[in-house]
């Protein structure tokens, strides 16, 4: 199905439609933060690993064996997005996926002590076989609130994010948007689209939306750009839109590469980017890297072949030259699933 029957002008809806609504995934697509519950006050920066990776692509059966390898190796992150790929396969709570939350907030993993902090709302426990635990979930809560208070009271922005995950009192994501925490400025869009917050000035609620969403797209974040598109297709603005879809593309977001690809392709034109329909090809070449991740495969060929109709074979040799480019100097493609995922 082609983008133009789609229900949002840049997401084609085989690609849009299964992208996670919840996206606290790795750091935008470049770099994880990992606490430390013995120095809590510094931050370690991280790449993301190829067992996550091929997590963030949905790709599962190859990111259990790479998850559980990094994970013997005392990867942290891995430890926990483990659990998460556990937990999901079996849409519950298993002993072995609390192991690996377990073992993750022993090294002082946050996300893993906030999902075990969560377990009463897991299907384990309506089905009543959730595992016995080394602590209550209100106890794991605790915890992770006794070790970000000190950094939140500080304003770190990102322990403010993760005291609102914690509590779900929008004083905290509030305090996180305006310190600069670019997922929370994108949440902060979301909650006052959906009616939070009160404005009494007609405008003012739209005006407050667009500003989150300019805000979080400036801090790097590609969920905040393409919803922050929607707002400049509305006002007209398509050099704008220009800038912004290939920004998001460059994150490495499959929704934008998809987009962006099809937009330089001219399959179709809706934003009067340059043809360039070499890269075009590149970029949805790539996307079948992607295989079966996220159900977008059979739109996928159906666009490669709708572009190869318009190019010559030499042309499509050189996009082959194109994509190992970008892959070499872009971030890995990411479905950016949500990192505290239900």
């Amino acid at each position: 199905m082609e983008e133009d029957s789609s229900t949002s002008f840049f997401l084609p809806r085989q690609a849009g439609s299964l992208i996670s609504m919840r996206l606290l995934t790795y750091f935008f697509a470049t770099s994880l933060l990992i606490f430390s519950e013995a120095s809590l006050g510094q931050q370690q920066k991280q790449a993301p690993s190829a067992g996550v990776i091929l997590y963030n692509q949905l790709k599962f059966d190859a990111a259990f064996p790479a998850l559980k390898k990094e994970a013997l190796s005392e990867n942290v992150d891995s430890q926990y997005y483990l659990a998460e790929a556990l937990r999901k396969r079996n849409r519950y709570m298993t002993p072995e996926a609390q192991h690996w939350y377990e073992t993750a907030a022993a090294n002082g993993s946050i996300y893993a002590m906030i999902q075990l902090g969560r377990k009463n709302e897991d299907l384990c426990k309506s089905m009543d076989n959730c595992p016995a635990s080394a602590k209550s979930p209100v106890e794991w809560l605790t915890h992770a609130k006794e070790l970000l208070l000190a950094k939140a009271n500080n304003g770190d922005p990102e322990s403010l994010y993760l005291m609102y995950e914690i509590t779900f009192d929008r004083t905290w994501l509030e305090k996180s948007a305006n310190a600069g925490y670019a997922l929370a400025q994108y949440w902060m869009a979301v909650s006052e689209r959906q009616g939070e917050g009160f404005f009494f000035i007609p405008g003012k609620r739209d005006a407050s939306v667009r500003k989150w969403l300019l805000l979080s797209s400036e801090g790097g974040y590609p969920k905040a750009m393409m919803d922050y598109l929607e707002i400049l297709h509305t006002e007209g603005d398509t050099e704008s839109i220009r800038h912004w879809l290939k920004l998001a593309a460059e994150t490495g977001y499959q929704a934008a590469v998809s987009s962006y690809g099809a937009y330089i392709s001219h399959t179709p034109d809706k934003v009067g980017y340059p043809l360039d329909i070499v890269k075009g090809y590149a970029l949805y070449s790539l996307l079948k890297e992607l295989d079966e991740g996220g159900g977008i495969k059979r739109f996928v060929e159906k666009k490669l072949d709708s572009i190869a109709e318009k190019m010559t074979p030499e042309q499509i040799e050189q996009s082959k030259i194109v994509a190992e480019q970008w892959k070499a100097t872009h971030p890995p493609l990411s479905f950016f699933p949500d990192k505290l995922g239900n």
